[in-house]
């Protein structure tokens, strides 16, 4: 499997933090040198390793945004 480059960009949000020290997430991204997009996942405390996740563009979070405010929480 290739390695795969990447940088966090910005840390938007934690929204959780496991027992371990993992945390999820929402970060925006430049995955392989390209641009940034936004992150959804778990991350190690040191962030070497990440769990699997979503990457959205600023279309599909703005879409997210939305339709959460529709949500009754």
């Amino acid at each position: 499997m290739a390695d795969i480059k990447y940088e966090i960009v910005e840390h938007i949000a934690t929204l959780s933090e496991s027992p371990k020290g993992w945390t999820k997430e929402l970060n925006l991204v430049s995955w392989n040198e390209r641009d940034p997009k936004y992150d959804l996942r778990d991350w190690s405390p040191d962030k070497t390793k990440m769990g699997k996740g979503v990457t959205l563009t600023e279309t599909d979070l703005t879409n997210l945004k939305a339709a959460l405010e529709e949500l009754d929480l």
